[in-house]
C-alpha cells in the first residue's frame, strides 16, 4: 500500500523541480560566458605545437584546424559546443588523446575526496568551535577560538600548506610531503592493497585537508558564534529556559539548529571557492586531482578540457545551492523557499 507524500515532501519536490528548471538557462549562460572568455585568450594548441616544433607542415596544421573545427566562425563553434554538451559530449582532449569527460573522470575522484574531507573538517571544527565560543562567551575559550579563527582566516591556504609540510613532514617526519599514495606502496595496487591502501591514502590526505579546511573552519566558527549569540536572545529560547529545560537541551535542541542556517548559506555559496581552493592546494601537495589537469590544460592550450572543468565546477555550485535550499527546509519548516 503506497504512502502518500507529506506536505513537506511535496514542497521539497516542487522546490527541486523548480530549481532544476532554473538551472538550465543558468548553465547555458555559464557555458556562453566561459566559451567567449576562452576565445579571448591568446593562442591555441596549434600555435603551441608550432612553437615547440611538434608540427611544422602547413598542410598538417590546416588539417588539424579543420579536424577540431577551428576554421569555423566563433558563433558556429559555440553552437556546435552547446549541441555537443546536450548530448553529454565535452569534446576531445588532444593532450591525453581521449574524450574530455574521460580525462576529467580520471582526476575527479581525487578532487572530490579532498573537497569532501575539507568540508567535513571545516564544518565539524568550525561549528564546534563556534558553539564553544558562544557558550563560554567572554572567557579564555572564547578568546582562543577568536584568535585561532583570525589566524587561519588571514593565512593564505598555500602558505599554510607549505608551513604544514615544513613542520609535519620535514621537521617531524610524521606525514608525507605530497602525492596521493606511497610510490610502490600497497595503494598502488599490489598485494594486500585493501585496508592498507585506504590507510595510505588517508595518511597522504591529512595535510591537504588541514590546509584547505582550516580556512573555512575559521569562517564557520566566527559565523556560528555570532549566530548562536543572536538566536540565544530570541523569545522562544527564553520560553524554553522558563519551562525548566536544561542548558544543554536548550543549546542543542533550540539554539544550535536555528543557528546553523547562516552556516548552511555560506557553505552553498562557497562551494565554488572550495573547488578553486582545492586547485591551489593540489599544486602545493602534488595531489593528482582536477587542479593538476587544469594547470596542464591551460599551459598546453587544451581548451576543451578547460571548458569541461569550468562546466563541472558550475554544476557543483548549482547542485550545492539546490542542496542548501533543501537543508533549509529541513532545519526550519517555517521557511518557504520560492
Amino acid at each position: 500500500m503506497a504512502v502518500a507524500p507529506s506536505s513537506r515532501q511535496r514542497a521539497a519536490l516542487r522546490l527541486l523541480r523548480r530549481r532544476l528548471i532554473q538551472a538550465v538557462p543558468l548553465m547555458l549562460g555559464v557555458v556562453i560566458i566561459n566559451f567567449c572568455l576562452i576565445q579571448l585568450a591568446p593562442g591555441s594548441f596549434l600555435d603551441l605545437m608550432t612553437a615547440e616544433n611538434q608540427v611544422s607542415d602547413p598542410a598538417t596544421i590546416e588539417l588539424l584546424r579543420k579536424t577540431y573545427g577551428l576554421d569555423d566562425p566563433v558563433w558556429l563553434q559555440l553552437v556546435k559546443y552547446i549541441w555537443a554538451l546536450v548530448q553529454f559530449d565535452f569534446g576531445f582532449s588532444y593532450r591525453q588523446n581521449m574524450p574530455v569527460i574521460q580525462a576529467i573522470s580520471v582526476h575527479l575522484p581525487a578532487t572530490l575526496l579532498l573537497m569532501v574531507s575539507s568540508i567535513t573538517l571545516a564544518l565539524t571544527v568550525g561549528v564546534a568551535a563556534g558553539v564553544v565560543a558562544s557558550v563560554k562567551v567572554r572567557t579564555v575559550w572564547d578568546s582562543l577560538v577568536s584568535i585561532a579563527a583570525m589566524f587561519f582566516f588571514a593565512a593564505p591556504s598555500f602558505w599554510l600548506g607549505i608551513m604544514l609540510i615544513v613542520l609535519f613532514s620535514v621537521k617531524l617526519g610524521w606525514l608525507p610531503v605530497g602525492g596521493m599514495a606511497t610510490i610502490g606502496g600497497v595503494s598502488g595496487g599490489g598485494a594486500g592493497s585493501g585496508i592498507a591502501g585506504v590507510l595510505d591514502i588517508l595518511h597522504h590526505l591529512v595535510l591537504p585537508t588541514l590546509a584547505l579546511g582550516l580556512f573555512y573552519a575559521a569562517i564557520y566558527a566566527r559565523v556560528m558564534r555570532s549566530s548562536m549569540l543572536e538566536v540565544a536572545q530570541l523569545d522562544f529560547v527564553r520560553t524554553a529556559r522558563a519551562k525548566g529545560l536544561s542548558r544543554n537541551k536548550v543549546t542543542v535542541n533550540h539554539v544550535l539548529r536555528n543557528a546553523l542556517l547562516p552556516v548552511v548559506t555560506i557553505l552553498g555559496v562557497q562551494m565554488g571557492t572550495v573547488l578553486a581552493g582545492s586547485v591551489v592546494i593540489e599544486s602545493v601537495f602534488s595531489w593528482p586531482g582536477i587542479g593538476s589537469l587544469l594547470f596542464d590544460s591551460v599551459s598546453s592550450r587544451n581548451y576543451p578540457v578547460v571548458l569541461g572543468i569550468l562546466v563541472l565546477g558550475s554544476l557543483v555550485v548549482i547542485a550545492a545551492n539546490i542542496a542548501v535550499d533543501l537543508v533549509y527546509m529541513w532545519l526550519d519548516p517555517r521557511i518557504e523557499i520560492r
